[in-house]
């Protein structure tokens, strides 16, 4: 048991049923909170600023997919405990899809810093 150590481990739960689309956040404690979107985690912070800034109702696929790229690379960036990946996945009527299947994040910083006339070195 990690409890009291100082550990947190929060999970996000998607799914769709007869009710359509539904997403949950289980905290280290066991309460679980329903809504549209979650970060967890210690950089869930930086990712919140970039979802927070991104984000619309009307989202593409290919939108939402970049908005949780770059939110998840934002996290990894700034904190140095938040692993070093990103993993996106499509939650659907019929089920899943992997859209992002282990993307390392020092690659999407050198593709960033291009694109905003950078050398990912500053």
């Amino acid at each position: 048991s990690y409890r009291g150590r100082g550990l947190s481990c929060g999970t996000m739960v998607a799914g769709w049923d007869k009710t359509g689309p539904n997403l949950y956040m289980v905290d280290d404690q066991g309460d679980r909170y329903k809504g549209q979107r979650f970060s967890v985690g210690s950089g869930s912070t930086y990712a919140y600023g970039v979802m927070d800034s991104g984000y619309r109702h009307d989202l593409t696929l290919e939108e939402a997919v970049e908005l949780g790229r770059r939110s998840i690379y934002h996290a990894t960036h700034r904190d140095g405990a938040s692993g070093g990946v990103v993993r996106v996945y499509h939650v659907h009527e019929k089920g899943w899809t992997n859209i992002v299947e282990g993307q390392d994040v020092n690659e999407l910083h050198y593709q960033y810093a291009k694109e905003k006339g950078l050398t990912g070195t500053e």
